[in-house]
């Protein structure tokens, strides 16, 4: 790749990523009020984090039944009101627990 092409790369970067969070500020003037379209953006940032976060629960333990029995240990704890740091503390040991069996 030559110099041209990575400052060119480098650019487009720069562009759509900005682009993505000025676009909104400039088209969306006050508050919005329609209530769908304030639910959606609501659970925008929860819907994205397991998007990116449930895959690889299962596919980076040793065994996937490790990880889903994690995450399904982990979504019963959480159904119960514990907290982040107790789930995450339970998930762990059951990974680290079914893992060390398997080996």
């Amino acid at each position: 790749m030559d110099k041209y092409s990575i400052i060119v790369c480098i650019l487009l970067g720069i562009i759509t990523t900005n682009l993505i969070r000025v676009l909104p500020m400039i088209l969306i003037k006050g508050q919005i009020s329609n209530r769908f379209l304030r639910s959606f953006l609501y659970y925008v940032p929860y819907v994205t984090l397991a998007v990116m976060t449930f895959p690889s629960i299962i596919e980076t333990t040793i065994s996937p039944v490790s990880g889903t029995v994690a995450l399904i240990v982990g979504i019963i704890a959480a159904w119960y009101r514990m907290g982040l740091f107790p789930v995450a503390v339970i998930c762990c040991a059951i990974v680290y627990l079914m893992d060390s069996l398997i080996r």
